[in-house]
């Protein structure tokens, strides 16, 4: 920002994705880093690097020096009650996701927030990238026609190292894919292809045999009346992910001719990350060849894209693209994911009813 100091934003939690977001602010266009909070020594290290003040707790950041934004990229459990205290403060806040460990304390600070009107954002940073972008345009330009199915895969390999940290809690219920790495997916299939308004599901821990499961496969309605399968693995040898299959991420080895989802409807169908599309000139049949071309779309990183969109709506020029209702209508689909595994029974979401009849068999209308 030309003649203007910046945004400033605070980071909570100096972990991983707590020390990534604190490089993206620092070297912003439009943001500058104002502080990084977090009890562990490791956290003043950071700051010292960035050369901003270091804070133990989010009350004292708050009390002593009030910035004017926060990212809060503390643990899972602790995001409700750090985005509430922003929210009394009156502070424009990024919450990591998922927006909360469950679907009631979201909704606690999702309400809070909209009351004192202030912004809060889900740090669903794909929905920054160009690629998934780009597959929207080519989605609601309705170049495939009617969506009628979608196929997702999270197919990659942990290694073993992965579950020792933190003595070994990612080897329990809760540390598995589903919680932590399927929200993404799940946003990613709703920004998409819309609402999913049933869920069954299935997952197994057979690879590994801890306690969490290491792979689930489930299939989703949405309220378009279209039907996705997706199939999740954090124990599979296969490059089939968004991380190994965008090349948005370095830290990942690329595999540019592999994708992850493929959007198909009545006139067309699109691969992503690809972005290969494929349509009939003529009539639609399985006889006839398709012409394929590729989607451009030049790639950006999306964590980067997202520090200046949060900026954006920090100076009130924006509206979130991915707010607190976004977050938590991702954190429902999660938890219905949950619950079918753990029931062997499909678990219906909000807006299923309007589509009742194709739910039960009956044809679309």
């Amino acid at each position: 920002m030309t003649g203007e100091p910046g945004v400033r934003i605070a980071v909570v939690g100096a972990g991983l994705i707590g020390r990534r977001h604190a490089e993206e602010i620092a070297a912003s266009r439009s943001a500058r880093l104002a502080a990084v909070v977090a009890p562990a020594p490791a956290a003043e290290a950071v700051a010292g690097a960035h050369g901003v003040p270091w804070y133990r707790s989010l009350a004292e950041l708050l009390e002593q020096d009030r910035p004017d934004g926060v990212v809060l990229a503390t643990p899972n459990r602790l995001h409700v009650q750090g985005g509430l205290a922003c929210v009394a403060a009156g502070v424009p806040t990024l919450v990591e996701k998922p927006i909360a460990d469950t679907v009631q304390a979201a909704t606690r600070l999702v309400e809070a927030a909209e009351a004192a009107g202030v912004p809060l954002l889900v740090g669903h940073h794909r929905r920054h990238s160009p690629l998934l972008a780009g597959a929207r345009e080519v989605v609601a330009g309705g170049a495939l026609g009617r969506v009628v199915a979608v196929v997702g895969t999270a197919l990659f390999a942990k290694p073993d190292g992965y579950f020792d940290v933190g003595g070994g809690w990612r080897r329990q219920p809760g540390g598995g894919p589903v919680l932590i790495n399927l929200v993404h997916e799940v946003d990613g299939l709703r920004w998409l292809v819309g609402d999913v308004v049933r869920v069954q599901a299935t997952t197994s821990h057979a690879a590994r045999g801890f306690p969490v499961e290491d792979t689930a496969a489930m299939v989703f309605t949405f309220a378009n009346g279209a039907l996705g399968t997706f199939l999740l693995s954090d124990a599979a040898a296969s490059p089939r992910s968004w991380e190994q299959t965008s090349q948005e991420d370095a830290s990942y080895p690329g595999h540019p001719d592999e994708d992850c989802y493929h959007i198909a409807g009545t006139s067309g169908s699109l691969s992503v990350p690809t972005m290969r599309l494929r349509r009939y000139p003529g009539a639609p049949s399985w006889w006839q060849p398709f012409e394929t071309s590729v989607v451009e779309v030049r790639r950006s990183d999306p964590l980067a894209r997202q520090v200046e969109h949060f900026a954006a709506v920090v100076r009130r020029e924006v509206e979130p693209v991915c707010g607190g209702r976004d977050g938590l209508a991702t954190l429902r689909v999660v938890e219905a994911v949950v619950e079918s595994a753990r029931t062997g029974r499909p678990v219906d979401l909000p807006g299923a009813e309007r589509c009742r009849p194709r739910l039960e068999g009956s044809p679309p209308t």
